[in-house]
């Protein structure tokens, strides 16, 4: 039987997911953005919260952990890699673990970059990765700890999930996404008409999470690095993908 998701609004830009197994039950939260949202929602499906599943460290995703800990005793799961920085953590995972949310599979992805020992979880059963702060819909994490080869290898490990899989990504940061993506990928059409549907979308205050492999592979110029279009707007063709990469990323930290 396969999941359902839940997603709502956190803080001042995050999403909050839910993953509740219908064979048995079992419901985990994707990081902890804001304990009372979460019960709030928890309350809203009838559902009770056995798991959470940490991407990383940062506040905004492990700071309601002993909160709802507290409240529901659930296990608390996340990186052996910043297992001393994610408060509560009962289990420790790295690359290729499994999870199981009641009779739902979760493999974990190691995805450094971001922070070293961020990671995702991919549902492949049900099409749905749970991606944090490694890929959002047309843009990146900052690198606030890892390399640019780091976070290509990331995000290129995504980019070969299957097209159709559904990336629920943990900020609402689209729109501005896109204004950066048409600056260094001006001739790109696909990303002229996401644009516009994406300012049509928010007008209205419609999520434009999630995403898919297939449109980030279309319109994200952090996974175009090696197209030669996206290369001379940045004035450096022929470049090795992972360093126009890097440029990219510069880029976008400046604009």
């Amino acid at each position: 039987m396969p999941i359902d998701i839940r997603q709502f609004p956190c803080l001042s830009d995050n999403y909050g997911f839910l993953v509740h197994d219908r064979e048995t039950g079992a419901t985990a939260t994707i990081d902890t953005p804001d304990a009372n949202a979460i019960n709030g929602e928890l309350a809203a499906a009838g559902w009770k919260l056995t798991h959470i599943l940490n991407t990383h460290h940062h506040w905004d995703h492990a700071g309601g952990n002993l909160a709802l800990k507290e409240k529901w005793g659930c296990t608390i799961i996340g990186p052996k890699g910043e297992a001393e920085k994610i408060p509560g953590i009962d289990r420790l995972v790295g690359d290729g673990d499994e999870i199981m949310l009641g009779a739902s599979k979760a493999v974990v992805h190691t995805t450094p970059g971001h922070t070293l020992g961020h990671v995702i979880y991919h549902f492949a059963d049900d099409g749905a990765a749970f991606v944090g702060d490694t890929i959002f819909a047309m843009g990146c994490g900052r690198l606030f700890e890892g390399t640019a080869e780091q976070m290509w290898a990331s995000l290129s490990m995504i980019a070969a999930f299957p097209p159709e899989t559904k990336l629920y990504c943990a900020h609402e940061y689209t729109k501005a996404n896109a204004a950066f993506a048409l600056s260094v990928d001006p001739e790109n059409d696909d990303l002229k008409k996401r644009s516009d549907d994406v300012d049509a979308m928010r007008a209205k205050n419609i999520p434009t999470v999630p995403t898919t492999v297939a449109l980030e592979l279309a319109t994200n110029p952090f996974l175009r690095a090696g197209d030669p279009s996206l290369q001379a707007a940045i004035k450096m063709p022929g470049a090795k993908p992972v360093d126009a990469f890097a440029e990219t990323r510069r880029l976008k930290d400046n604009f």
